[in-house]
């Protein structure tokens, strides 16, 4: 393998250095390697590859998912959600920012997108907190490390793209992420008491709800809570495909918007057809242009080359893990999660299978490492999402973010060293 076949890697790199968009520093490391290193192949590979990736059946399900969330924002779901969390957290030390932390776990079975959801709870969250006395950047770093929760909670986008390439159930995935994203979420919500302590940031209500009160809004928004359970059982018990499920849940938006709240309207469909496709379209030009640069990798057998090295030097599966986990968040500052695991997916993988770790297991571990490296400074694709909403400056942010950073690494390494936070939900009812 000589220079001249990594210098597509070395191109990709040196872009993310100049920030250019990933999806544009993608397919031009891959036209460089068409155009210049791999002459003997026709050029037009390279964009039939592109097509051919999108022409299946099982992607259908995240333009399905990202409409439903966009669905359920207009539905008046999101704002009941949010009363049942203030009315369940709201009294705790930091009250608002436990809410913030609790709305994210509830909304994981609806937007299933991390940067979806830092933009959501940014616009609507922040200014609240801040009308309390919260600090600004303080509201964003707790919005923004709350988000790393959304994905994991199913149907997470970046779950079921690392059970398309890894070849794993859609179904297991989802249930391998719910404890992983509960433990996510009470590990923010004990570091937002340590650091609310410190700060002196007060419950957002003086009183404990009474069961009376937190069972009204629980009924209010059991329409919500439902969609993920029933997702799940619908695949268990083969009611629908993965695709199909998506399919279901917008389907089932739809009627909780227009006919049990009501605040669905005609009026609404426009901007909710033109943010799902401007949603969807981003992220499918992004799976499209990480399936280009695959077939570059693949051809010159970098995965190959790279398992071997790996199996070469690492012979023990904890070690392996560990090492991923620096890998991946190295990564994951550079690359959007789903693209991340549409590269990485096919390089780690076959390693993992070998040194005897479950692949789902594996993909849990890798998609909450990818969220963490979003929330992460310098480059983290949700920390600058929430920072440029609130309008706070970078350095700000980084002086807040460490201790939710090393509660996060403590969580990640707590899932890696402990497969059966993955795997017992999985084992026990599939």
């Amino acid at each position: 393998m000589t220079f001249l076949s990594f210098s597509p890697v070395i191109l990709l790199f040196t872009m993310f250095a100049l920030r250019v968009p990933i999806a544009i520093s993608l397919l031009s490391s891959t036209a460089f390697y068409f155009a210049f290193v791999n002459t003997f192949m026709p050029k037009e590979t390279m964009i039939q590859t592109m097509v051919a990736s999108m022409e299946s059946f099982p992607y259908l399900a995240i333009p399905f998912f990202t409409c439903a969330g966009v669905v359920f924002n207009y539905a008046g779901i999101t704002k009941r959600l949010m009363g049942l969390a203030e009315m369940m957290f709201g009294h705790m030390r930091g009250g608002m920012a436990q809410v913030n932390v609790a709305l994210s776990a509830m909304m994981g079975g609806l937007s299933g997108s991390a940067n979806a959801d830092a933009a959501m709870q940014t616009k609507m969250i922040v200014p609240e907190m801040e009308r309390l006395g919260y600090d600004r950047a303080f509201s964003t770093v707790v919005t923004a490390a709350s988000a790393c929760i959304t994905p994991i909670i199913p149907p997470g986008i970046i779950l079921i793209l690392y059970a398309l390439v890894a070849d794993v159930s859609v179904a297991k995935m989802f249930l391998a992420g719910f404890l992983p994203g509960l433990m996510l979420c009470v590990v923010l919500m004990v570091t937002v008491a340590i650091v609310a302590r410190r700060k002196g940031y007060a419950p957002s209500r003086e009183n404990r709800a009474t069961m009376s009160e937190v069972g009204g809004h629980l009924l209010r928004s059991i329409w919500a809570l439902f969609l993920p359970f029933g997702i799940i059982m619908g695949l268990r018990f083969g009611m629908f495909t993965p695709t199909e499920a998506g399919a279901v849940a917008v389907v089932y938006a739809l009627f909780v918007g227009a006919v049990v709240y009501r605040e669905l309207k005609w009026s609404d469909l426009g901007r909710i057809v033109e943010e799902s496709v401007l949603a969807t379209a981003g992220v499918m030009f992004i799976i499209c242009a990480a399936n280009a640069f695959a077939t570059y990798l693949t051809w010159e057998g970098i995965p190959a080359a790279f398992s071997e090295f790996l199996m070469g030097s690492i012979s023990n599966p904890v070690v392996l893990l560990l090492v991923v986990n620096l890998l991946l968040l190295f990564i994951g500052f550079f690359f959007e999660g789903g693209s991340a695991i549409i590269l990485m997916t096919p390089l780690l993988l076959p390693v993992a299978t070998q040194l005897g770790i479950d692949p789902v297991h594996f993909g849990i571990v890798m998609a909450v490492n990818l969220t963490i490296a979003g929330f992460t400074p310098p480059v983290g694709t949700m920390m600058f999402i929430t920072i440029s909403i609130a309008k706070v400056r970078i350095e700000d942010y980084v002086k807040q973010a460490w201790p939710f950073f090393v509660a996060l690494i403590l969580a990640l390494l707590a899932l890696s060293l402990i497969p059966q936070i993955a795997l017992f939900l999985p084992e026990t009812f599939l």
